[in-house]
């Protein structure tokens, strides 16, 4: 009768295939994002339409090469994912509010969504892998400035969707996420409704300083749930525009929380 392998032995013969499957998926990333830049928006950009239709046209192509990615590594044997109640996101003038466990997470939204806006890091701007999909799609920097917070405020007003990670970087491991109140100010400023999505990875990987080659022992699985709808007219009733912030923001971070602790 033939014995079984080990445990032991299927990881680590699964761990040097997932070394080099990952390896050739950012390779993959990276190539994509300079073509997108030098090759695919400019000549989109040559097509009959408005800045609207370019914009629409460049998300669009952003939403579908996302798709592709996370489906490629997951046909690498890089990842496994779940995404629950996907279907309820993308509506005009909803804010997305995330939490931000790994550098994988907006890939992950936006393959879900044909046309959102996203505010993200200053830095991806000087990113060439990223420069072309940013200005292209119109995102919005990260900067910290009054600016940043009309310009998100008005996109939801304009009646796009929006995503937005509070945290303002990854989360560190092991902590409960830490929520800005840049995101429940452009909540109240301008979004029609607001849905969290909680976002969990196990086991960890990809976070804050962590190089992409520091992989864990065993295939990561994305788990992305879509939780209740929260109305911003409820904060702002009887209360200061600063004080309805404050209040949003607390049950923000109550219910992250909750939720990523189970």
């Amino acid at each position: 009768m033939e014995l079984a392998m080990p445990q032991s032995a299927v990881k680590q013969d699964a761990y040097y295939w997932r070394l080099i499957a990952t390896a050739l998926s950012f390779s993959v990333f990276g190539i994509g994002g300079v073509i997108l830049l030098l090759v695919v928006f400019p000549l989109q950009s040559l097509l009959p339409g408005d800045a609207l239709q370019r914009r629409r046209r460049a998300r669009l192509t952003v939403s579908r090469l996302f798709m592709f990615f996370i489906k490629f590594m997951r046909a690498m044997g890089v990842l496994t994912f779940q995404f629950d109640g996907a279907e309820r996101l993308g509506r005009p003038g909803q804010l997305i509010i995330a939490n931000h466990p790994s550098l994988l997470d907006v890939v992950f939204l936006i393959a879900h969504l044909r046309d959102t806006g996203c505010v993200v890091k200053e830095s991806l701007w000087r990113n060439p892998s990223m420069r072309g999909p940013v200005q292209a799609c119109g995102y919005i920097s990260n900067n910290g400035s009054a600016e940043m917070l009309d310009d998100a405020a008005q996109t939801l007003r304009d009646g796009q969707t929006l995503i937005i990670f509070p945290e303002g970087t990854r989360t560190t491991p092991g902590l409960p996420p830490t929520f800005h109140r840049g995101a429940a100010a452009i909540a109240l400023r301008g979004a029609q409704v607001i849905t969290p999505v909680y976002i969990s990875v196990n086991p960890t990987t990809l976070t804050k300083a962590e190089p992409w080659y520091r992989i864990p022992a065993r295939r990561m699985h994305y788990q992305l749930r879509v939780g209740a709808d929260l109305q911003p007219a409820q904060y702002l009733a009887g209360h200061s525009a600063p004080i309805a912030s404050r209040h949003l923001n607390q049950q923000l971070h109550q219910q992250y929380t909750q939720e990523l602790a189970v």
